[in-house]
C-alpha cells in the first residue's frame, strides 16, 4: 500500500483563519526553546568551575537533555495525532520553562542533570506537534517558507542563549542566567491556549482528512524510503551541529583566550546573523526549487552540507579569531539552509494523519544517533586529544549528511507526484 500523500487538485491555496497568530506564537516558543537549550553552553565554564566537573561530565548536561527529549518525542507525536495540539504545546512550554528556572537552583551536578532532564520532557510535548500544526495551517505551496519562518527561531534563540548566558554568568552568576531564561515561557504558555486548532490534513485536500489506524500508519512509514533517507541526513547533521554548538564557546575561551562574555556574544551574534540569513534563504529557495522539481529544496540542503563540511574543518585551523568566526559563519549559513526544506520534506512525504508521530520518530532518530551522544563524545575526544581535534573530526558527519540528503531528494521525487 502506498501511503505517501499525492498532490490533490482540491488542495486549498490560502492559509487558514488566524494562521498568522498561531505561527507567531509557535515561533516565539521555538525561540525560547533554543534560548533555554544554549544558556548552559555559554555558562559552562562558570558551571565547571563552581561545581568542579570535567569535560565529559559537562557533555552529559547536553546528552541527558537530548536523551529524555528523544525518548519522549514519539509519545508526544502519538498524542499529537489524537488530542488538541495546542494543549500539548502549552503544557510543554510551561514544564520546560519551570525546569529552566529550577536549573538555577541547582547546587550540585546531579541536581542540574535532573533539571535538564525535565526540560527534555517539556520540549518533547512541543517539538513533534508544532510542524504538523503549521502544515495544517498553510497550503503546500507556502509550507517551506512558513516552516522556515518557524525555524528562524533556532539561530536567534541559540544566539540569545549564548549572549544571555555569557553576559549574565559573568555579570551576576550562571544561576541568574537560568532564572532569566525560564521567565518568558510562562507567558507564552498562556498565549498558546488561544491558538486555533486546525483540522488534520486541512491543507492537503479532502482525501487527506481521514483518520488512520496507528498500525497502518506505522507500516507505511516503515517502507517510506524518502522519509528515512531524509532522517538519516538530518541525523548526521544534528550530530555535528549539536556538538559544535555545545563546545564552540568553550573552545574560544580555552583555546583562543577569550572571556565567557566575549565568546558567548560573538558566537551568538555569528549564529544569529548566519542562521537568520540561511534560514530565510533556504525557505525562499526551497519553495522556488520545489515548484520547479519535486525534492529540489532537499537537494539544495544536501549541497549546502557538502560545502559546509570543509568550512568547519578550516575554521579551527585559522590563527585569526576574525577569520575563524567568518568561516564558521559561512558554515552555519550553509547548514541553516536546511531548516525549512528538510522539515517540509518530512511533512510532505508522510500522510497528514500520521505527521505528528512521524515528526516525533524523526526527533527520536536525529537525537538518538545525533546530538544525544555528540557533546559527550566530543568532550571525550577533547580529554584524550584536544578540543581542536574534536571539532575537526566533527566535520565528517556533515559531509556524510549532505550525501544522504541528495539521495533523499531523488527518492522524494520518485515518491511524490509533480505538483502542477
Amino acid at each position: 500500500m502506498n501511503l505517501t500523500p499525492a498532490v490533490s487538485a482540491a488542495e486549498p491555496t490560502t492559509p487558514a483563519v488566524r494562521a498568522g497568530y498561531a505561527l507567531f506564537i509557535l515561533t516565539l516558543i521555538n525561540l525560547v526553546n533554543y534560548l533555554d537549550r544554549y544558556i548552559v553552553a555559554a555558562a559552562l565554564p562558570s558551571i565547571q568551575a563552581d561545581l568542579n566537573i570535567n569535560n565529559t561530565q559537562s557533555g552529559m548536561l547536553g546528552t541527558v537533555f537530548i536523551i529524555v527529549l528523544m525518548l519522549a518525542s514519539p509519545l508526544g507525536g502519538y498524542l499529537g495525532d489524537r488530542v488538541p495540539r495546542k494543549m500539548l504545546v502549552a503544557g510543554g512550554v510551561l514544564m520546560w520553562s519551570l525546569a529552566t528556572g529550577a536549573s538555577g537552583l541547582a547546587a550540585s551536578f546531579v541536581a542540574l542533570l535532573v533539571a535538564r532532564a525535565f526540560i527534555g520532557i517539556g520540549e518533547a510535548g512541543y517539538g513533534a506537534v508544532a510542524p504538523s500544526m503549521i502544515s495544517d495551517l498553510y497550503p503546500r505551496s507556502m509550507r517551506t517558507r512558513m516552516l522556515a519562518f518557524f525555524y528562524i527561531a533556532i539561530p536567534v534563540g541559540a544566539a540569545a542563549g549564548y549572549g544571555l548566558g555569557g553576559f549574565l554568568s559573568k555579570t551576576y552568576s550562571w544561576h541568574v542566567a537560568f532564572f532569566a531564561g525560564g521567565a518568558p515561557g510562562l507567558i507564552l504558555a498562556i498565549m498558546a491556549f488561544f491558538m486555533p486548532e486546525p483540522q488534520r490534513g486541512a491543507m492537503d485536500g479532502p482525501d487527506a482528512q481521514t483518520k488512520m489506524p496507528f498500525s497502518v500508519g506505522l507500516s507505511g512509514l516503515a517502507g517510506n524510503k524518502a522519509f528515512w533517507a531524509t532522517t538519516a541526513g538530518y541525523t548526521l547533521m544534528t550530530f555535528s551541529v549539536g556538538g559544535l554548538a555545545f563546545w564552540m564557546p568553550s573552545y574560544m575561551v580555552k583555546t583562543r583566550g577569550m572571556t565567557e562574555s566575549e565568546a558567548g556574544f560573538l558566537f551568538g551574534a555569528v549564529t544569529a546573523v548566519a542562521g537568520l540569513l540561511g534560514t530565510v534563504s533556504g525557505g525562499w529557495l526551497g519553495d522556488k526549487l520545489d515548484r520547479k522539481r519535486e525534492g529540489g529544496g532537499l537537494g539544495m540542503s544536501g549541497l549546502g552540507l557538502l560545502l559546509a563540511a570543509p568550512c568547519m574543518f578550516i575554521a579551527v585551523n585559522l590563527e585569526s579569531q576574525v577569520a575563524t568566526f567568518a568561516v564558521i559563519g559561512v558554515a552555519q549559513f550553509l547548514i541553516f539552509l536546511n531548516s525549512g526544506p528538510i522539515n517540509a520534506a518530512i511533512v510532505n512525504c508522510v500522510q497528514p494523519a500520521f505527521r505528528a508521530f512521524a515528526m516525533g520518530l524523526n526527533v527520536l532518530c536525529i537525537h538518538l544517533l545525533g546530538d544525544a551522544i555528540s557533546p559527550t563524545l566530543i568532550g571525550k575526544i577533547a580529554d584524550v586529544a584536544s578540543l581542536t581535534t574534536a571539532i575537526e573530526v566533527n566535520a565528517v558527519p556533515v559531509l556524510l549528511g549532505g550525501v544522504a540528503l541528495i539521495i533523499g531528494a531523488k527518492l522524494f521525487r520518485e515518491a511524490v507526484p509533480q505538483q502542477r
